[in-house]
């Protein structure tokens, strides 16, 4: 934290913000900063979730005159807990309530506890419910976990279960005993379900007042994608690599976890936002009532990118663009094999891979092996931060591999600039390269969507643009015809005045 970190207990809105804005640059932060700006005469507050301090090396955005105060937290900083167990008696009514928390946040179908799970008084008075050292430290306690490691799992390490299920449940005392010190606002902003949105369910509870819901990516669904990558809770990921009976079982557990956070989120929440419309779809599926939620796309501010925007009439520069985060979600990798493809066949392709590179650098590393392996030093640069208008006067389309995305700014950006992208089938992408409603499809298509993890698709569908000045100036026609119609940020703008308005009425 730092000394000149704004403070006030005169907000308006509080955005709750799990590793995302000010720490990561792109994406849901970039957003966060669009939104804050958009509204002057709103006192926004902000409180950031994240990992470990360490985990972070500085912050990506400056706080505008109307963030009135910020405040940080991290999750899985065990510093400051003490961990050892102590054997001191539990009264039976406590323990009752200990193993119904147990099997709540497993089986989130227990009507009964959903107004306690929302209370901080469950988690912080040990008379009425159950704190954090009974809950984690007891000897009762302890016993419990042996109990449910027996008949769950009695195969698999007991020390990784142990640490699994200490780890998914320390954040949530953690966000109780903040509850108190997070400024009264007139509602409270979550751009995401988990932590961050459990921590709007307390905080709305707490004061009375509403709690605003926008998901610009599905919580659970990232969250087994990061399973599957072995990038959450665990240590060990030689042995949960290995497709054992025990492993499935923790990421069932996991995301069981999870989707025990997004209920309670929903059912708090008064109105929740979704990006397009199969967003809103599984927004129902996953528990919210239909009647909450209202389908906002993301917007952005068209002049900026216009200077960018140019016509070619007999050859289009083989040069692109990947602007993302060099971490696993985006699937840098298979834009790498891709690159490969296409400099066989166009001797002076070049490929920019344009975004943070030490949010995993694990990942980085292995991605720049790739590339060092498939001899692409004369076809492929991996440039780091850049400003992204500067970089779209550079290229000629743009790229995204993802295999998880919700309504991508970047491919709003470069429709402003003029350019055509060819992205994977995730998210919105299809909604914004072909259109969502009859007439956004009669605009024709902006790009071409190729299925995800495929190099061999993803670089046919670029070469064909780039090979075809015609087609590449149609879809070029139809990105600004799109972007101007439908996501102009004035649009989303006037939608989020209307709710805040609503809330601080």
């Amino acid at each position: 934290m730092s000394l000149k970190d704004p403070k006030s207990r005169n907000v308006d809105i509080v955005l709750l913000l799990e590793g995302t804005y000010p720490y990561v640059k792109g994406g849901v932060s970039t957003w966060v900063d669009y939104i804050i700006k958009a509204y002057p005469d709103i006192n926004f507050g902000a409180v950031f979730l994240g990992s470990q301090p360490s985990d972070y090396e500085g912050r990506c955005y400056d706080f505008p005159a109307n963030l009135k105060h910020f405040e940080e937290h991290f999750l899985f900083d065990y510093s400051e807990h003490h961990t050892k167990v102590k054997s001191r008696g539990i009264r039976k009514p406590v323990l009752d309530h200990m193993r119904d928390l147990h099997h709540w946040f497993r089986h989130p179908d227990s009507v009964e506890l959903k107004n306690d799970i929302k209370n901080i008084a469950t988690y912080l008075d040990p008379q009425k419910g159950v704190d954090q050292y009974q809950f984690l430290f007891s000897e009762e306690s302890w016993q419990y976990t042996q109990e449910m490691y027996n008949e769950k799992c009695p195969d698999a390490s007991f020390i990784d279960y142990f640490w699994t299920v200490r780890n998914m449940h320390i954040p949530i005392w953690k966000l109780a005993e903040i509850v108190s010190g997070i400024p009264k606002a007139h509602a409270y902003h979550t751009v995401s379900t988990g932590y961050a949105g459990f921590l709007g369910s307390l905080l709305a509870q707490f004061h009375n007042v509403p709690l605003i819901l926008s998901e610009h990516g599905i919580y659970t669904r990232e969250r087994r994608i990061d399973l599957l990558k072995n990038q959450l809770f665990f240590g060990d990921k030689k042995s949960l690599s290995q497709a054992t009976e025990s492993s499935k079982y923790y990421h069932s557990l996991l995301i069981r976890f999870f989707e025990a956070l997004g209920n309670i989120c929903y059912s708090t929440t008064e109105t929740i936002v979704a990006l397009f419309e199969d967003a809103k779809l599984r927004q129902i599926e996953d528990g919210a009532q239909k009647d909450k939620i209202q389908v906002i796309g993301n917007g952005i501010n068209i002049d900026k990118f216009k200077s960018a925007r140019r016509t070619y009439q007999d050859k289009v520069p083989p040069k692109i663009a990947l602007i993302g985060r060099v971490v696993p979600i985006k699937d840098i990798k298979t834009f790498i094999r891709a690159t490969r493809i296409i400099a066989n066949k166009i001797p002076d392709f070049e490929a920019l891979v344009v975004g943070p590179v030490d949010e995993d650098l694990d990942y980085a590393q292995e991605c720049n092996n790739l590339a060092n392996s498939l001899e692409l030093n004369n076809h492929l640069k991996f440039l780091g931060t850049q400003k992204t208008a500067e970089i779209l006067k550079k290229v000629s389309l743009t790229v995204l591999s993802s295999i998880s995305e919700g309504l991508p700014l970047t491919i709003l950006e470069s429709y402003a600039a003029g350019l055509p992208v060819v992205s994977t089938d995730v998210g919105s992408c299809a909604q914004l390269v072909y259109g969502g409603s009859d007439n956004d499809r009669k605009l024709g298509a902006s790009g071409t969507i190729v299925n995800i993890a495929s190099p061999q698709a993803l670089a046919r569908a670029i070469i064909e643009l780039l090979e075809n000045p015609e087609k590449w100036q149609q879809a070029s026609n139809a990105a600004i015809a799109r972007v101007e119609k439908y996501y102009d940020a004035q649009i989303m703008y006037d939608k989020y005045r209307d709710i805040y308005q609503g809330a601080m009425s």
